[in-house]
């Protein structure tokens, strides 16, 4: 990757996508399964995240205080974890669609203000670029 966009948010925006797109691959995954008996709900867990992106913007810190290029990593969240079990139905399954339903209006909207915040930068880099303001 370019060295102008390791010291921007790009970086850490691309993560946060990838991860909502995985996410909201699961939770669909799991209301497609409502009907399944035995279904395990799966999540992928956004504290984990949380945790990601604030050790690669530290290591990014250090990396331009250093003179040395920051190392990136491909998609760590391509793998579900097993979501905290809840309630189990009669069938056997864990899976409430409100739940669900409610995790899905979350991930959509971390993705869309990743989406936004990195229209925004890609604007502002557009500008410095053509020299407009």
């Amino acid at each position: 990757m370019l060295g102008i966009f390791n010291t921007t948010t790009i970086p850490a925006l691309e993560q946060t996508m990838a991860f909502a797109q995985r996410r909201h691959e699961l939770l669909a995954g799991n209301v497609a399964n409502i009907d399944t008996p035995d279904y395990r709900a799966r999540d992928l867990n956004v504290g984990d995240l949380q945790n990601s992106l604030a050790e690669s913007i530290r290591r990014a810190d250090q990396a331009a205080t250093e003179g040395i290029e920051p190392t990136t990593r491909d998609d760590i969240y391509s793998g579900p974890r097993a979501a905290t079990e809840q309630v189990v139905f009669h069938d056997g399954s864990d899976v409430s669609i409100e739940r669900q339903v409610t995790a899905l209006a979350k991930n959509q909207h971390l993705h869309s203000l990743a989406v936004t915040t990195m229209r925004s930068q890609f604007a502002l880099l557009r500008a410095a670029i053509t020299e407009r303001a």
